[in-house]
C-alpha cells in the first residue's frame, strides 16, 4: 500500500539535489518524528508553546532509581496524550536507567490506521 502524506522531514533537513526541504512520505515515520519531538522538547525551549515538551533530555541527570523511572513514565504518558492523543494511543511505556543513559521503550498504536507501533529510544547525557 501506497502511502499518500506529505509533511515537512524531522529533524529538518535540505534536499539538495530538488533544492528543497525534505520530505516525509510514510505517515507512521512522520508520527514517530513528533514523538521525538515532544520527548526531546524541553518545556520552555519553544516561544510561542512554552508548555510543549516532556523534557527527557533533563531526566538523564535525575538519580537512577525506580522513582525516577516511575516519575519520568508518568511524564512520557502525559505528555504524548496532551500533544499527539488524536494520533495515537499509548499502550505502553517503560524507561530504563543505564549508567549515563536513559532507554525508554514505547509501544502505540496509530489512531487513523489501527496499526501498532514500537520506538525505542536512547538518550545519552550530554554536556
Amino acid at each position: 500500500m501506497a502511502d499518500d502524506f506529505h509533511s515537512i522531514q524531522y529533524p529538518l533537513g535540505l534536499d539538495r539535489g530538488l533544492g528543497k526541504v525534505s520530505d516525509e512520505t510514510s505517515y507512521p515515520a512522520h508520527v514517530e518524528q513528533l514523538i521525538k519531538q515532544v520527548l526531546l522538547t524541553n518545556p520552555g525551549e519553544r516561544i510561542n508553546r512554552p508548555d510543549f515538551g516532556c523534557g527527557l533530555r533533563r531526566m538523564v541527570f535525575a538519580p537512577n532509581s525506580d522513582v525516577t523511572a516511575s516519575l519520568l513514565q508518568v511524564t512520557i504518558l502525559q505528555a504524548l496524550d496532551k500533544w499527539l492523543g488524536t494520533a495515537i494511543k499509548v499502550d505502553d511505556v517503560k524507561v530504563s536507567a543505564v549508567s549515563e543513559r536513559l532507554d525508554v521503550h514505547i509501544r502505540y498504536v496509530l489512531i487513523a490506521r489501527q496499526e501498532r507501533r514500537y520506538l525505542d529510544l536512547r538518550v545519552e547525557a550530554t554536556i
